[in-house]
């Protein structure tokens, strides 16, 4: 049976809710439905950001997913606090994946120990409810991978967010039944992402926004939004030399599969 044909974008990954939006959400999803981008996945930060959140869901639930989870940057002494809302809202409805979770040394040092262990609680939390993670990484790639060699039972699988790794890395991710986020920076000039995606399989990629952050080229330095998906999909067809159209449906297809849309 053939595989049918996904001719619209979805965004793997954005912020849509953030208060950077709230003059001109409405505005910024319609140029994102405009632009063909139809669904949008909406990763939580911390207790603070839940309920803005799920009101762009309810604007449209077949459009706009709520994920659940503890971003590491919001991981401090009182981190089992936040762990706890994660969790109450986890037994209370399904969410789209567990994040967005995962380690970040850029910031702050000083929680390391205790993000691994928000990283561990989340992994068991997705085992339990059947859901992909969405892993941040910044500065931390390696012991991310390392993490998620050591959780890896068969049953676990996400992206990894943001993605701006060597093709070894992109390699070692792909193994573990992990996806590659990719966004603006693969239109960067030096974000070296030129000569890591034509090692990287399509089948492995989904694209992302990160939205309002990391806009692509020629937005850079301005907010990002959905809308540019687009943009970055056709960066990604001009690296691996195929159509944006190739890029558009496995893409979609990928993160359809993720997001377990489809079987």
């Amino acid at each position: 049976m053939s595989t049918p044909a996904y001719n619209f974008f979805i965004d793997t990954h954005a912020h849509i809710y953030a208060d950077r939006f709230i003059a001109d959400r409405q505005e910024a999803l319609r140029r994102a439905a405009e632009a063909n981008v139809q669904k949008i996945f909406m990763p939580n930060v911390d207790h603070t950001s839940i309920d803005a959140m799920m009101e762009v869901e309810r604007l449209n639930p077949a459009q706009y997913f709520a994920t659940m989870g503890l971003h590491p940057t919001s991981v401090n002494k009182d981190f089992q606090r936040e762990l706890y809302i994660v969790e109450d809202w986890l037994s209370k409805r399904k969410f789209a994946a567990i994040g967005e979770m995962g380690t970040d040394l850029y910031w702050d040092k000083t929680f390391w120990e205790e993000q691994k262990e928000a990283f561990a609680v989340q992994v068991g939390w997705a085992k339990q409810y059947q859901l992909p993670v969405i892993i941040h990484c910044r500065e931390t790639i390696d012991e991310t991978i390392a993490l998620v060699e050591q959780l890896q039972d068969g049953k676990l699988t996400g992206v990894f967010h943001c993605f701006t790794g060597s093709a070894e890395q992109a390699q070692k991710i792909a193994k573990l039944n992990f996806y590659l986020g990719i966004g603006g920076v693969a239109t960067f000039k030096k974000g070296g992402l030129d000569v890591v995606l034509p090692e990287v399989p399509l089948e492995k990629i989904v694209l992302e926004t990160d939205s309002p952050y990391l806009a692509p080229v020629p937005h850079r330095g301005k907010r990002n939004e959905p809308a540019y998906i687009p943009l970055i999909a056709r960066q990604v067809a001009d690296i691996k030399k195929i159509s944006l159209e190739e890029v558009q449906q496995q893409t979609t297809l990928n993160a359809l599969q993720l997001f377990q849309q489809i079987g």
